[in-house]
């Protein structure tokens, strides 16, 4: 079960992790939930474009760590009469991810970079794949999978005290 990883950089940080580090993350987190060979892209930019597309999407005008954009499949019909639907897809979405959000967390959050890089490209990805933190039962469903997946990665609990 594999990622089809299309990767966009659009920052000039040097503290971004390499193509085959993001592609092992979701190859982890496909093969944790069973979902095979989905496409997703990422895009790694700096604060000005996350504040503009927070903005933009979310009606907040600051910058974030990361954002997720689920694929909606516009209704079409084949020839035939057959309706197409998001699961006839294999695109997942699109995340985008600060460069500089998640290198001044990792710093004030006491984690290391590259684990920290992980966690935010996870989280982005669940959200691709329906999940929410939007009340504690859905935030404890999410970070309970968050956690099992970064610790196949041998990555510790990033909702522990640091």
């Amino acid at each position: 079960m594999s990622a089809i990883l299309d990767l966009q950089l659009a920052t000039n940080s040097t503290d971004v992790p390499k193509q085959a580090d993001i592609q092992l993350w979701l190859d982890t987190l496909l093969s944790h939930q069973q979902i095979a060979d989905k496409e997703i892209t990422v895009r790694i930019v700096d604060l000005e474009e996350i504040q503009q597309l927070n903005l933009q999407y979310r009606d907040k005008d600051k910058v974030t760590n990361v954002l997720s954009f689920p694929f909606e499949m516009p209704e079409l019909s084949l020839p035939d009469g057959e309706q197409l639907d998001e699961s006839m897809s294999n695109f997942l979405g699109d995340i985008v991810i600060c460069a500089q959000v998640v290198t001044q967390e990792s710093e004030q959050q006491n984690k290391l970079l590259h684990h920290h890089w992980a966690h935010m490209l996870i989280h982005g990805t669940l959200h691709l794949l329906g999940f929410d933190h939007i009340d504690q039962q859905e935030a404890e469903e999410m970070e309970s999978i968050e956690i099992a997946i970064l610790k196949k990665l041998a990555i510790d609990d990033p909702y522990q005290n640091h």
